[in-house]
C-alpha cells in the first residue's frame, strides 16, 4: 500500500513543476505574438496551459477516494469535471467535423449542377488555433470534399505571430478559388494592428480578398462585404449593382444581414463569428451569446426578410481554450 504522505508530497512536486512551467511558458509564447496587450495574452495562454495539471488530479482524487478522503458522490463530481475540461481542451478543438446543408437560392428547377461552397471562419490562428497541423488536416479535408470554391468569413487571427504568413501557407495546396472578407479580429476590434501581415500573408497563399468586391459565378453573384465591428458594412452598393441573379454576400458578423437593402432576388449570406457559443451550456451559453450576437444569431439557418444568414460555427477559439459540444466545423454548402 502506497504511503499517502509520500503520496501528496510527489503529487504537490508535480503540481508545483507544471504550474511553474505553464507560468514560464504563457510568459515566452505571449513574447513571440504580435499583442499589444501582453499581460492579458498570458493570462489566456496560463489557461490553456494549466490544463495539464487535471492529469495529476484526476489521480489524486482516485487515489484519495480509495483511501476514504473523498465520498462516491464528491469524487463522481469532480472526476467528470476534470473529464469535461480535459475533454473540451485536448479533445474536441481537435475533432474537425463536416456539416452538409442543401440550400435553394433560386426559383427555377433544380436540374442544373448546383454551386457546393466550403465555408469555414474564424480560425483565429495566434494564441490558441491555427498550428501548421491544424490547417494542414482542416486543408486536406476540404479536398477531400472538392467544393467549388472556398469561403472564408474572416477572423483569421488572434494574437497571431510573425510567422503567420508561413501558417497560411498550407492554402495554397487548395486548387480552387479561396474568397475570403476580413473579422473584428483581423480588423483590430479587438486586437493588434496586424491587417498588413495578413494581407500579405493571404496574397502569398493565393487567398482573394472579395470586401466590397463582385465575383461573377455561373447562377449567382457571390459579394464581399467588410466587419460590422469596423464599421465598413457597406450594404447599399449591393442595391446598384446588375439584379439578373441572386446574391451570395460574404459578411463575418451575422447581424449585418439586417443592413440588406431589398433586393430583386432574396439573398443569402454567409457568416461566422459567434462560434456557436464554443462553449455550450444549456441557458448560459444563450446568455452570454448576446454579446456576440444582438439578433440571437448563433448557429445554422436563419431566415429574414431581404436575405437568409448561415452561421457557421467556426475552426478556433477566442477568449478560454476550450470547445464543449461545438466541434470546429466545415461547413459544405450545395446551393441551388
Amino acid at each position: 500500500m502506497l504511503d499517502s504522505s509520500l503520496f501528496f508530497q510527489v503529487f504537490y512536486i508535480i503540481l508545483s513543476f507544471v504550474a511553474i512551467w505553464a507560468i514560464a511558458r504563457s510568459w515566452y509564447r505571449q513574447s513571440k505574438t504580435l499583442t499589444h496587450q501582453p499581460f492579458k495574452a498570458c493570462i489566456h495562454l496560463l489557461a490553456g496551459y494549466l490544463c495539464y495539471l487535471l492529469f495529476p488530479l484526476f489521480f489524486m482524487v482516485v487515489y484519495a477516494w480509495s483511501e476514504g478522503m473523498f465520498s462516491s458522490w464528491g469524487t463522481a463530481i469532480i472526476l467528470i469535471m476534470i473529464l469535461c475540461l480535459s475533454y473540451a481542451h485536448f479533445i474536441e478543438p481537435r475533432s474537425l467535423v463536416v456539416k452538409y446543408t442543401d440550400y435553394h437560392l433560386t426559383q427555377q428547377a433544380h436540374t442544373d449542377k448546383p454551386l457546393k461552397i466550403a465555408l469555414i471562419a474564424d480560425l483565429h490562428i495566434g494564441l490558441f488555433s491555427g498550428s501548421k497541423r491544424q490547417i494542414e488536416k482542416l486543408i486536406q479535408q476540404i479536398n477531400i470534399e472538392r467544393p467549388d470554391l472556398v469561403v472564408v468569413a474572416g477572423d483569421w487571427t488572434y494574437e497571431p505571430t510573425h510567422e503567420l504568413a508561413d501558417h497560411l501557407l498550407a492554402f495554397k495546396q487548395l486548387e480552387i478559388p479561396v474568397y475570403s472578407v476580413n473579422g473584428n479580429h483581423d480588423e483590430e476590434f479587438p486586437g493588434p494592428p496586424i491587417l498588413e501581415q495578413l494581407k500579405f500573408g493571404l496574397s502569398q497563399s493565393n487567398v482573394i480578398d472579395i470586401e466590397q468586391k463582385v465575383i461573377e459565378l455561373d447562377k449567382f453573384r457571390l459579394v464581399g462585404v467588410g466587419d460590422l465591428w469596423a464599421g465598413k458594412a457597406d450594404m447599399q452598393f449591393i442595391a446598384k449593382l446588375p439584379q439578373d441573379k441572386p446574391f451570395i454576400i460574404v459578411s463575418h458578423n451575422p447581424d449585418t444581414v439586417d443592413m440588406v437593402p431589398k433586393l430583386a432576388h432574396k439573398a443569402l449570406m454567409l457568416s461566422g463569428h459567434t462560434h456557436g457559443g464554443q462553449v455550450e451550456i444549456p441557458w448560459f451559453t444563450d446568455i452570454m451569446m448576446k454579446n456576440k450576437s444582438t439578433l440571437g444569431h448563433k448557429r445554422g439557418l436563419y431566415r429574414h426578410a431581404h436575405a437568409d444568414v448561415y452561421v457557421t460555427v467556426g475552426i478556433g477559439m477566442v477568449g478560454v481554450p476550450f470547445r464543449f459540444r461545438v466541434p470546429p466545423t466545415i461547413d459544405i454548402l450545395t446551393i441551388s
